[in-house]
């Protein structure tokens, strides 16, 4: 009996060790493998007692059912630490735009072509407001010194312009109304030339505001459109998943707010810009008033110049 209980607790000692070294090895994957040891290595001993092989049977239920319970939690941990890292990489502008509803996704379109407009006509009037005002300096520059309105064409040669137009409309007014003594009604038909020559300039060079003025009013609001669409988008989510939980709700909501901040990106720049050119246009057409009155005071000169001579050929 003694050596039998001596085997006995040999036998138990030996499966004790063995789980006690194979259960460090991995807490995950070997844990269930060393039960079935456990139990095929019991009835290897011969003839043992009754009492003996319930020590290795109470022994292995215990190592399986510690072994899950410890490997549970660092299983969560690691799927939550998986599946979270890529979903936070993923809330870019980019994968949002792409995710987005169809409506949303044509509102962006739509307000980021609003915004290459924008900057096109900044470009643009930037560049024909810069080359017009140029021009119309130089011209002023070259009739200044002109005593009549044939001097002052040829100062200028044959180039085209906003000056030359007012001086050629004083010319053909003059030669239209050759032989009439009234220089007070000359004056005035050459003025009205004079103003719609104006009015056709700074039509022409307020081409474009209109442009900035309906992307700078609009673009806001039809972000907010967007925005509001993604976010009823997202509700209509939540009520078919039945879950209020913010890794759910957020990138809908993201992708909604997406809109709004690509509409302010298109509105803000677009009121700037027309602002800009408001007052860099009214100082144009200040230089083109500058140069009506040029035209009108070299036709005055010619007029009174013209009725000098016949008054002095009279006379002689």
């Amino acid at each position: 009996m003694k050596i039998m209980s001596f085997q006995a607790s040999l036998a138990a000692a030996v499966m004790l060790a063995a789980a006690w070294l194979a259960s460090p090895v991995s807490a995950q994957t070997q844990a269930a493998p060393t039960a079935p040891a456990q139990a095929q290595t019991a009835p290897a001993s011969p003839a043992t007692a009754p009492a003996a092989p319930t020590a290795p049977a109470a022994a292995a239920p215990s190592a399986q059912t510690g072994s899950p319970a410890a490997t549970a939690p660092a299983a969560a941990k690691a799927e939550t630490v998986t599946v979270g890292v890529p979903g936070m990489k993923e809330l870019s502008p980019w994968v949002m735009f792409m995710s987005a509803d169809v409506v949303v996704k044509a509102v962006m379109i739509g307000l980021a072509f609003a915004s290459l407009m924008t900057w096109t006509v900044l470009i643009a009037k930037s560049f024909e407001l810069s080359v017009a005002s140029a021009k119309l300096r130089s011209a002023l520059k070259k009739v200044a010194e002109a005593r009549s309105l044939a001097e002052a064409q040829m100062a200028l040669g044959a180039k085209e312009g906003i000056l030359p137009s007012f001086l050629a409309a004083a010319l053909r007014e003059a030669r239209m109304s050759a032989g009439l003594s009234s220089d007070a009604g000359i004056k005035e038909r050459a003025a009205s030339s004079f103003q719609e020559i104006v009015r056709a300039e700074a039509r022409r060079i307020r081409i474009g505001m209109g442009v900035l003025a309906t992307i700078g009013s609009t673009s806001p609001f039809v972000g907010l459109f967007g925005t509001v669409w993604g976010i009823m988008n997202s509700f209509i989510g939540i009520s078919k998943s039945q879950t209020t939980n913010l890794a759910v709700v957020a990138p809908g909501i993201a992708e909604a707010l997406l809109a709004t901040a690509i509409g302010l990106v298109a509105a803000i720049p677009a009121v700037i810009i027309y602002n800009h050119f408001s007052r860099v246009t009214k100082g144009y057409l200040e230089l083109v008033s500058r140069a009506s009155g040029a035209a009108a005071r070299l036709l005055s000169r010619d007029l009174d110049r013209s009725h000098g001579s016949l008054h002095s050929r009279a006379a002689e």
